[in-house]
């Protein structure tokens, strides 16, 4: 797997954000840094970037890749939903732009080794951070979640439409022996659905690891913390983007800009979400399910 992570939509998000100078960024998912550099690189100290990622090792990564264009930038080791906190620490009233970016980093797939991708032999994990005594992970879901919570989760977060086949093999697979690593939970799954799901273009494991993956991190409810404190942070005039990769994160971001839109706090800057075009999608595969919401914030 190639370890160099590819920003996606990256001129559309650093146009349309429509940087000015002593403007203050925040990026929400810093990851490889890709989007963060760009900023640097196009404008360097006139623009403070403050970045926040759950795992230390991205955060050395970002470092080296925007020191070269600026010292001006404080990164910490946080989820987006403790956006609040983070800044009352740091002292900062307002930003003037922020970014999500929900898309898990190349680096994050092939160097975490906490089983994010089916490639790899890991155990069975999938969380942000290094786990910690008591932290839920992939291998606690697996091996104790009762049948129905997994079929929902895999049906509700991936929109698996084998989710009750895969849960019910999960669950008789455990009575046998613990389910530890990843190759097992991928054997497991194959087993469970049909033949010609085995071949489609889309791995058929793929939505199965989404969903556990959602679950163990709790994303969508921090994401719709993050979206809320984020807007509280934004300056007037200030703007937000966000990049999100499976139709359960836009229903949340598309929803929240409506709601926030009649209420007549933002205006939406682009009505229909922006995707990546053909090229891009050819570079970089990833890219292919990627949308860009924005907004402007009035009052």
């Amino acid at each position: 797997m190639n370890n160099v992570h590819t920003s996606v939509l990256l001129n559309e998000v650093i146009d349309r954000l429509d940087f000015q100078d002593g403007d203050v960024f925040l990026d929400a998912t810093l990851g490889g840094g890709g989007h963060s550099a760009e900023v640097a690189k196009r404008f360097g100290e006139k623009v403070e970037i403050i970045g926040f990622d759950l795992d230390p090792a991205a955060l050395i990564r970002a470092e080296e890749s925007i020191r070269p264009f600026s010292r001006k930038f404080t990164f910490k080791v946080a989820n987006f939903r403790q956006l609040d906190k983070v800044f009352d620490e740091l002292g900062k009233p307002k930003v003037n732009k922020i970014l999500f970016d929900l898309g898990l980093s190349s680096n994050e797939l092939s160097l975490a080794g906490r089983g994010f991708s089916f490639q790899k032999d890991e155990p069975l994990l999938m969380t942000f951070s290094e786990p910690k005594e008591g932290m839920l992970t992939a291998r606690e879901v697996v091996n104790k979640w009762q049948e129905e919570n997994l079929a929902d989760v895999i049906y509700g977060f991936g929109e698996e439409r084998f989710s009750r086949r895969i849960a019910k093999a999960i669950v008789e697979e455990r009575r046998k022996q613990p389910i530890e690593s990843i190759f097992q939970l991928v054997r497991i799954i194959e087993r469970a659905v049909p033949t010609w799901y085995r071949h489609q273009k889309l791995h058929f494991a793929t939505k199965t690891f989404q969903a556990l993956r959602i679950a163990v991190n709790d994303e969508l409810g921090a994401l719709q913390e993050g979206l809320a404190k984020g807007l509280d942070y934004l300056d007037k005039n200030g703007r937000m983007a966000v990049i999100s990769f499976h139709s359960l994160e836009d229903r949340i971001v598309k929803q929240f800009f409506n709601n926030k839109k009649k209420e007549g706090i933002v205006n939406i800057i682009n009505k229909k979400p922006i995707v990546p075009e053909r090229t891009e999608v050819k570079q970089n595969p990833r890219s292919r399910s990627a949308k860009l919401r924005l907004i402007e914030k009035i009052k």
